[in-house]
């Protein structure tokens, strides 16, 4: 038999969820297939679910109501809420107060990964007790299995 191999949890950051809703041969579309076949449970709480339907109401994605339902049944119901955690739970505190939600609940929830193309998170890298990787270095992760 073969060794099972338990779904990464992450949390990625609302940039990268939207570029993987929306662009449908963007760089990042690949993780769509990655989260529905469940080898990527991505961590959600509150804060983080508020921040991606506020990130969707932008008139320069111009989706209607409908249009953002729709995305978000195609990616709600695969990742795991979690309770708000508290507020900076490390010793090290994001340069922008915005993105501290995604590293309190990467700390939180105990994720695997914290998923990010911003520099703010990724400068983190190294400091605190949750790897920062960007979304390439999730793939590579996720094809070697």
């Amino acid at each position: 038999m073969g060794k099972t191999v338990a779904p990464l949890r992450v949390v990625i950051d609302t940039n990268v969820i939207v570029s993987a809703l929306l662009f449908a041969r963007g760089r990042v579309s690949w993780l769509r297939m990655a989260v529905r076949s469940r080898g990527i449970v991505p961590l959600e709480s509150r804060a983080t679910v508020q921040e991606l339907l506020r990130v969707l109401e932008y008139p320069k994605f111009a989706l209607s109501r409908q249009d953002r339902e729709e995305l978000l049944a195609d990616f709600l119901p695969y990742a795991e809420v979690c309770p708000e955690p508290a507020r900076h739970l490390g010793d090290v505190e994001c340069r922008d107060p915005h993105d501290q939600v995604f590293l309190d609940l990467a700390i939180g929830s105990g994720a695997d990964l914290l998923v990010t193309g911003d520099a703010d998170l990724l400068a983190l890298a190294g400091q605190v007790g949750v790897a920062i990787v960007t979304p390439a270095e999730l793939r590579k992760r996720v094809e070697a299995g």
